[in-house]
């Protein structure tokens, strides 16, 4: 695994740090963030999306990501889609 870190909540404080890597290896983003609310999972778990069952598998999690790391998702996706640029 070869992850790439892009960057962290530029409002991190103790205990919070909200990450934004990518695995080069498999061309993954990896985000880190908060665990959402029981009643928040619950509705993501609840809604219907064209193919896709309800609930959330077991191998798969909800996370939160603050709007204000939008410039690291976007840095990250670059990195994915353009692999030769440093």
């Amino acid at each position: 695994m070869a992850l790439r870190f892009i960057g962290i909540d530029p409002n991190t404080g103790d205990g919070e740090s909200p990450t934004v890597w990518v695995d080069e290896t498999v061309q993954e983003l990896v985000l880190q963030g908060w665990k959402p609310s029981a009643e928040l999972e619950a509705e993501c778990a609840a809604t219907e999306v064209p193919g896709h069952a309800k609930g959330i598998p077991d191998h798969e999690a909800v996370v939160r990501i603050p709007a204000r790391m939008v410039p690291m998702i976007r840095e990250a996706c670059d990195v994915i889609e353009r692999p030769d640029v440093p």
